[in-house]
């Protein structure tokens, strides 16, 4: 019996919509939600940069015009990841 190499991953990922309060991103089927309180890098970036969106591996995205990479873990449990982030806006 042969195998078949898979084909193309042709799952969707892109930012669907930018607000005052964060960002929504489609993964596969769900609709995550980026608050700009738990993910401050998105903020204040371009709208160009914010859509430039990749997915590297199947549980990562990434930004490269911001240097953004995160887990879909952590966009949808941003409680268990503390992020450095907050804690560097926090002393300022």
């Amino acid at each position: 019996m042969s195998s078949v190499a898979p084909g193309p991953n042709i799952s969707e990922t892109e930012v669907t919509n930018v607000s005052l309060h964060g960002l929504w991103v489609i993964v596969d089927d769900e609709e995550l939600f980026l608050p700009y309180d738990d993910f401050p890098w998105f903020k204040k970036a371009s709208i160009e940069a914010v859509l430039n969106l990749e997915r590297p591996q199947p549980h990562h995205l990434y930004w490269p015009d911001l240097d953004v990479d995160l887990s879909i873990d952590s966009i949808r449990n941003p409680e268990r990841f503390p992020l450095q982030a907050k804690r560097l806006l926090k002393k300022q």
